[in-house]
Formats: C-alpha cells, sequence, structure tokens
C-alpha cells in the first residue's frame, strides 16, 4: 500500500507529479535553447500601449510543457500565460510560466527562466524554476528542495541570522509598480544594505539558493509566483502579500528568508 504525503498524496502521485515536472522542464529548455541568442526570434507585444513582448519561444515551450503534462497527467487542469485554461478532474492544476523575464530573454541575458508549478485550491504543492541556459534547476515541493548545475547538486536552503540593515533585496524594476507600490519599495530598501534589479524569476532562485534575502514586486499575476512560493516556502523561506497573506493569485508579492526579515519588511510593506 501506497503511504500518502502531509498533504494527502501517494508516494505514487508524489513520483508521477515529479516525473511530469522534470519532464516538462526538460521540454521547455530544448524549445527555449533554440531560440535564446538566435537570429530567429519573432518578438511582439501584447499591448498597444506599452511593450509587452511575447515570443514564438514563450508560445513554442508553453505549447510543449502543456503536451507533456496532458500525456503523462491527464486528469490535471492546466493554467499558462500564453493559452487558455485546460480544465481537468483531479483539483489539481498545472501553472506554467514558459519564459518568465521575456525582456531579458530577448535581450540575451541569462536571468530568465521556466517556471513549473502545481497547486491545489489552498496551496503550492510543487515547483520549479528552471534557467536553461545556465543549466541551472530550482526544485521545491513534496518533501525535495534541491538545485542541480553545473557544480552538481545540492540542498537549497535560505540564508539566516541577516538582519534588515545586513539584507539584500531584489525587484524586477526600479519603479516596481504603481508610484505608492514604488515608494513602499524604496522606503523597504533604503533600509537594506544592497539593492539589485532586473533578476525576474532569477532572484527568487537565489533567495532559495541562501544567496540574497529579500524580493518585493507587485503586480504579479499567478503564474508568475506560483513556482516561487514552492521553491523559497520548501528551502525554509516565507512568501506572502504585503500584508502577510496568501499571494498564490499574485499581486503584491513579498518573498523573504526568515521569519525575522518577513516581519521586519512587513512592518514597512503592510502601511501602504
Amino acid at each position: 500500500m501506497n503511504s500518502e504525503t502531509a498533504n494527502g498524496l501517494s508516494d505514487q502521485d508524489r513520483a508521477s507529479i515529479i516525473a511530469t515536472a522534470e519532464a516538462a522542464a526538460k521540454a521547455a529548455r530544448e524549445i527555449t535553447l533554440r531560440y535564446f541568442r538566435g537570429l530567429a526570434l519573432d518578438t511582439e507585444s501584447k499591448r498597444d500601449a506599452d511593450f509587452d513582448p511575447v515570443t514564438v519561444a514563450d508560445r513554442g515551450s508553453e505549447q510543449a510543457m502543456r503536451q507533456v503534462i496532458s500525456e503523462m497527467r491527464p486528469q490535471d487542469a492546466i493554467q499558462g500565460e500564453e493559452f487558455p485554461p485546460k480544465p481537468g478532474t483531479s483539483g489539481l492544476t498545472w501553472v506554467l510560466d514558459p519564459i518568465d523575464g521575456t525582456r531579458g530573454f530577448i535581450s540575451g541575458t541569462p536571468t530568465w527562466g521556466v517556471l513549473i508549478a502545481l497547486r491545489d485550491e489552498t496551496s503550492a504543492l510543487y515547483g520549479i524554476i528552471d534557467q536553461p541556459y545556465i543549466g541551472e534547476r530550482f526544485t521545491g515541493g513534496l518533501g525535495t528542495a534541491q538545485l542541480s548545475g553545473p557544480h552538481g547538486e545540492r540542498a537549497l536552503a535560505v540564508r539566516s541570522g541577516v538582519s534588515l540593515e545586513d539584507a539584500v533585496i531584489f525587484s524586477t524594476f526600479p519603479e516596481v509598480g504603481s508610484e505608492l507600490e514604488g515608494k513602499a519599495f524604496h522606503d523597504l530598501a533604503a533600509r537594506c544594505k544592497l539593492t539589485r534589479y532586473g533578476m525576474d524569476c532569477y532572484a527568487y532562485a537565489l533567495l532559495a539558493a541562501g544567496q540574497i534575502d529579500l524580493v518585493v514586486e507587485a503586480g504579479l499575476q499567478g503564474y508568475d509566483v506560483l513556482a516561487p512560493i514552492a521553491v523559497i516556502e520548501a528551502a525554509g523561506g516565507i512568501v506572502t502579500d504585503w500584508q502577510g497573506g496568501p499571494v498564490l493569485d499574485g499581486g503584491r508579492v513579498l518573498a523573504a528568508a526568515s521569519k525575522e526579515l518577513h516581519q521586519a519588511a512587513l512592518a514597512i510593506l503592510s502601511q501602504y
């Protein structure tokens, strides 16, 4: 008889989920690397008012992942950034961001990533942050928290014992979101040791790996944050909204390496 994990999944389910996620990540790597820093990258904007790029690599990556998941776990729902939702019967939903950081992708910087997450109604069960060009894969959930890459494999663990004054904080854009949200971020960042920008999902991966201490963003979607939530929580960190509540569907996101840093950041962000 199969034993059950803490979230009610059997060992067989757990193995199936992990194998499916790994196969989807492999499929996405093949597509994204075919186009990264290449000359055949067709880019267009999703919006007329400003530049919100999407590429043939985004669409191809998501299509490849959807095909893998549909073949290996047809009972699960699928939600992705580029295509309509696919319903399921299992109560579990795969949430895909085929290229998180498309601006970085089309600029040739290796800070974008492929995000794969599995969620139920209340939590992010499993997640992968994959950086195909560097060859790093950050996985978390269902009893795992691991980094594999050029230096081999190791367990993921957040950094501990860092005060707000010594913290390294990241956000993708200096303006963060609205004018008010930008003010909130800069109020917090002014109290930290070092502020950096432009890393997209890779910043969350660095937090899970114990390299940095805080990531603060606004205006995110569920597909932007679900995989980072699973990976960071598995590594011992905390991810919430700016009021300390759940952030599974996106919005204002605070990721922290420790309870103490989380509380210190909330004390500032929650005022906005």
